[in-house]
């Protein structure tokens, strides 16, 4: 029998060791690693959540609420910013390092050598015998990527949530919106409602006929529930069944409303299998939600906003708030993005707002070179600077920056918890 490890460290590097196998879609592994550690997963009530953006805020809205109504809410989220705690989060805490410890040695203990397990397939495993074991109810499930072969769709949920759908991982998921719809339409079960905030017409038709088939529900985004913003950062939500007033959400930028309502949905459907969620577990579990990296501003001098854009959709949505940022300060861009993006794409929507673009790379293998970043950015006519390093990168954009100006880091969530850890004087882990 292999020896524990003793020490949380030595644990996480090797766990990032099962980075050498790369990604591969399949539910084989993952119930095969649970049947070994003696785990049913079917004892859980579970809500699964799919989309190319913003499935992250809305599974953190939903832990926030629910953990405010009393729930033992448990989340599952990737990736991590800082530390790898961050991915299992049991009614708003973040997992001990004694408890992860144990976790990181047991799935250890029963993996077969002729079966290796992928990161994120031992992840997910470590998550779903924490949260069992613990008793959580309910859990909060995100997508890795994709949907139909990804590693947590082994459950049969209360209700599915995909909040949109748009072009990222065509590597992996197809290059057409129907290949990509069709493999997050793989979450949809037989007695899950399914939420979406999808709009494109061929997207939903192929919803539309996998809830056909599972005879489940459909509800759709401002038709069958929406949302209505009211000065100064309240909205209105008008829902399935409530209609609550004067809502405000711990979360900055308006799109994050629209993520309100696919939670708020959400809940309307437990309310209708037997939860109880009254309206102050709505209002105080949205005040109170946190999911850093996302439009997060830190308190620094000159101001510097942190947010993991890493595709063209997500990337309009921070130019939003980029073209208000302009008005009051010249913007010093740090960019760092995956050499598997759309770069041209993401460029496309970031690069003219900036002033300067700093072009760096975080410690991850699949970060493009500073260099290509660079001259992609230069065919655009902005002035840009390369940094080997984020650290670098955010040193440079303070120095050239004045105390009415803004530092904005993103381009990939990777390079966002570097930052995050660097400017926060923390050690952070691989991502």
């Amino acid at each position: 029998m292999t020896a524990p490890f003793s020490e949380l460290p030595a644990a996480i590097q090797w766990l990032f060791g099962l980075q050498k196998y790369g990604i591969k879609f399949g539910l084989s592994s993952t119930l095969n690693l649970l049947a070994r550690l003696g785990v049913d997963h079917t004892r859980g009530e579970y809500l699964h959540i799919a989309g190319t953006n913003g499935k992250g805020s809305v599974a953190a809205m939903l832990s926030a609420i629910l953990t405010a109504a009393g729930y033992k809410a448990a989340l599952f989220t990737s990736p991590h910013l800082v530390r790898l705690n961050e991915r299992f989060r049991l009614q708003e805490q973040d997992i001990g390092d004694e408890r992860l410890l144990d976790l990181i040695n047991r799935v250890r203990q029963v993996m077969e050598e002729a079966e290796p397990p992928t990161f994120f397939e031992c992840v997910t495993a470590m998550a779903f015998l924490y949260f069992l074991e613990e008793g959580a109810r309910p859990i909060i499930l995100e997508t890795g990527m994709g949907g139909r072969l990804d590693a947590t769709n082994i459950v049969s949920p209360l209700v599915t949530v995909i909040t949109n759908i748009a072009l990222d991982h065509q590597e992996f998921l197809g290059h057409s919106l129907k290949e990509v719809a069709a493999e997050k339409a793989g979450i949809i079960k037989p007695g899950a409602p399914l939420i979406t905030g999808a709009r494109q017409g061929r997207v939903l038709e192929i919803f539309r006929r996998r809830c056909q088939e599972a005879q489940v529900p459909m509800y759709v985004a401002d038709r069958h529930f929406r949302v209505r913003g009211q000065p100064p950062g309240r909205f209105t939500y008008f829902g399935l069944e409530w209609e609550l007033h004067d809502l405000t959400v711990n979360l900055s930028g308006r799109h994050q409303y629209a993520n309100a309502a696919l939670a708020l949905a959400a809940l309307e459907v437990l309310v209708s299998r037997g939860y109880e969620i009254p309206e102050q577990a709505v209002r105080r579990g949205l005040l109170q939600v946190r999911w850093p990296g996302r439009l997060e501003r830190l308190a620094a001098d000159p101001r510097i906003l942190l947010d993991g854009a890493h595709n063209p959709a997500a990337a309009g949505i921070l130019a939003r708030t980029l073209k208000s940022l302009k008005k009051s300060g010249r913007i010093f861009l740090v960019l760092g993005i995956m050499a598997d993006k759309d770069m041209a794409g993401i460029l496309a929507k970031l690069a003219p707002l900036a002033h300067t673009v700093i072009c760096t790379r975080p410690r991850y293998f699949r970060a493009a070179p500073p260099e290509e970043l660079a001259a992609r950015v230069a065919a655009v006519g902005v002035p840009t600077l390369t940094a080997e390093s984020v650290p670098e990168a955010i040193r440079r954009a303070r120095e050239l920056a004045g105390p009415k100006d803004h530092i904005v880091i993103t381009g990939s969530l990777f390079t966002v918890g570097e930052a995050k850890a660097y400017l926060e004087g923390r050690e952070g882990e691989p991502a």
